[in-house]
């Protein structure tokens, strides 16, 4: 057959983008600063350039260290004397400029990956781990930031200290020169043959290194959970083990490294020897003089040193290639949730009506379970719907595919009759507020967590939304009232507080259209009756769409949509639905039995 193995093409494709290639990737981060790179580059000549002179003058002073004129010979040194001054300025010019392009590259880098992985759908996160994401943000960049702000600076410079020193040879003597360009097939192999298994190990330590990142992630995101149930020795070893893994293809990474720098070296000097030995029985013969041989040696040790040097860096150079790559895979993540090439927008004002039209979805990660299976469902402007049912019943998927975190495989989704698929996500998300089931705590101060609702809010609109939210007596009991620190998770809150400030955040954004995932979950009876108070006030004149499973919270709601296994079984008034028995009756009994034997 003509056509090849779809998996060998993939393979062949990564293996072609781990080659030096893939730094052209840099390419349009460095073009905006034109100007700073054509600096560094003309001091970067000048710099190889003077330092190609210094031999010339060397030959000067060796071949009139016999001189009578001692004037001439003084002029020799002050020369010399220059050509380091004129050295040292332009490097450290060089080296200025060229360091200040590698840190606004990277950081223009680690901007443009965060601004993309910021906006990527859950899809996404379901195959990557954060920790992962962070490593590529942080260790692949510090690589990139290395290569730009010296490695490659230091290779272009010693590229042209090869060239020209190979040059300025040819002129000194042709005939030992050539002898010199016979042993760079003999450096060539082993760079070629072991840069092959170095490009392999520095991916493969870098992906050792961000599963290490992952692993750390995840396991000090859940602290409390890890410490509760005594599983700090598993993940002590979990982690050491991924390290030691990161470590082990470190080592045989700088094992590579090294023997290749050490054969490089050891070929290039040996040969360096070998040509000084036939020099010096041509100087005896006459057929050059001391001072040519003198120069014709410094330039081969330039030479040998570019070629050594650029050894080394092409190490460099893998390992910034393959954080390229890893990095260029952020940047260029295909999003199966899109916005539309030629959006439509919202009439305003927005009424709120949200529809589901026979919509039909499996999560990714399980294809093969229906979590939506041929909903149709039509909530009407302002009005409040109660969605109830088991656990996996699909009623939070139905809260997730509102906000468009995931696009129905069926059907579809719309907002005041537009489908979600025709706007942009920022378009309607910024008309929908959200109380998930685990409330988000930013490591801010009170005020700020409330405001991310509404950045534009002033203190007293915070205030208003904490008290509407019955937060605000616990706010001001901390230290420092709305300016306190919560932590990171907001570790000083308990999780009926992190709820509260969850709903004032929701209160605060004003939106009219309201998801309320389990928002009263975590509250003890008394701040329940409270913020149920505060829900159903903020609830008037806006849809509401809330996700129970404590069904004493959905009894006032318009209507109540029963799910199981992914599909509506029955929907209308608390009342109406005991009434007819089934699922939701069956629930209420088990809910409600004490209570109405109490009463």
């Amino acid at each position: 057959m003509a056509h090849g193995n779809p998996a060998t093409a993939v393979a062949e494709e990564r293996e072609k983008s781990r080659k030096l290639g893939s730094l052209a990737a840099l390419w349009p981060f460095m073009l905006p600063y034109k100007a700073l790179m054509l600096a560094a580059t003309l001091a970067l000549i000048a710099t190889a350039g003077v330092s190609l002179t210094l031999p010339l003058a060397v030959r000067r002073v060796v071949d009139n260290f016999n001189v009578e004129d001692g004037a001439l010979l003084d002029l020799y040194f002050l020369a010399a004397l220059g050509i380091a001054a004129l050295l040292a300025i332009g490097t450290a010019l060089r080296y200025a400029l060229v360091t200040r392009l590698g840190e606004r590259v990277v950081a223009d880098i680690r901007k443009a990956v965060f601004d993309r992985v910021i906006g990527l759908s859950p899809v996404f996160y379901e195959k990557v781990m954060t920790g992962e994401v962070l490593s590529r943000i942080t260790t692949d960049t510090t690589l990139i930031q290395s290569v730009i702000g010296s490695s490659v600076s230091i290779a272009l410079r010693n590229i042209l200290m090869m060239a020209g020193g190979l040059v300025l040879m040819l002129l000194t003597s042709a005939k030992l020169t050539g002898l010199v360009l016979l042993l760079v097939p003999v450096v060539i192999v082993p760079i070629l043959t072991l840069g092959r298994k170095l490009r392999k190990l520095s991916r493969e330590n870098q992906d050792w290194i961000a599963a290490s990142s992952g692993n750390a992630a995840e396991a000090l995101a859940a602290v409390q959970t890890v410490q509760a149930f005594t599983h700090e020795a598993i993940s002590r070893e979990a982690f050491g083990a991924v390290t030691e893994k990161s470590f082990d293809a470190a080592r045989r990474r700088i094992w590579v490294r090294a023997l290749m720098t050490a054969i490089v070296i050891f070929l290039v000097f040996t040969g360096i020897v070998g040509v000084l030995w036939m020099g010096a029985w041509d100087v005896r013969a006459g057929h050059m003089s001391t001072g040519a041989l003198v120069q014709f040696v410094i330039y081969s040790v330039m030479v040998a040193g570019a070629v050594a040097a650029l050894s080394e860096i092409f190490g460099e150079l893998q390992r910034a290639a393959g954080a390229t790559e890893r990095l260029v895979e952020l940047l260029e993540a295909q999003d199966t949730v899109r916005d539309p090439a030629q959006p439509r927008a919202l009439a305003a004002p927005v009424r709120g009506e949200i529809a589901l039209d026979h919509v039909g979805f499996a999560y990714p990660a399980r294809p093969g379970v229906q979590a939506l299976d041929d909903v149709d469902l039509s909530i009407r402007p302002g009005e409040t719907v109660a969605l109830v049912g088991p656990s996996g019943a699909g009623k939070t998927t139905i809260v997730q595919l509102i906000q468009r975190f995931y696009d129905p495989d069926t059907g579809r989704v719309t907002l005041d009759g537009v489908p979600l698929t025709e706007m942009t996500r920022d378009a309607f998300r910024q008309h929908i507020a959200l109380v998930p089931q685990d409330p988000v705590i930013f490591a801010a101060s009170a005020r700020e967590n409330i405001r991310f609702g509404r950045p534009g809010a002033t203190d007293a609109e915070i205030e208003e939304a904490a008290k509407a939210a019955a937060a605000h007596d616990f706010i001001t009991a901390l230290p420092d009232g709305y300016d306190t620190y919560l932590g990171e998770r907001g570790v000083m809150l308990s999780g009926g507080q992190k709820q509260r400030v969850a709903i004032a955040r929701a209160i605060l954004r004003d939106a009219p259209v309201l998801l309320l995932d389990e928002a009263t979950s975590a509250l003890d009876a008394e701040s329940e009756r409270a913020v149920q108070a505060a829900v159903d006030r903020l609830a008037e004149g806006r849809t509401t769409i809330i996700v129970a499973h404590r069904l004493a919270t959905v009894k006032k709601a318009d209507r109540i949509v029963v799910m199981d296994h992914g599909r509506i079984v029955a929907q209308g008034s608390h009342d109406a639905l005991v009434a007819q028995g089934g699922l939701y009756a069956r629930l209420a009994r088990l809910q409600f039995t004490d209570g109405m034997a109490a009463e």
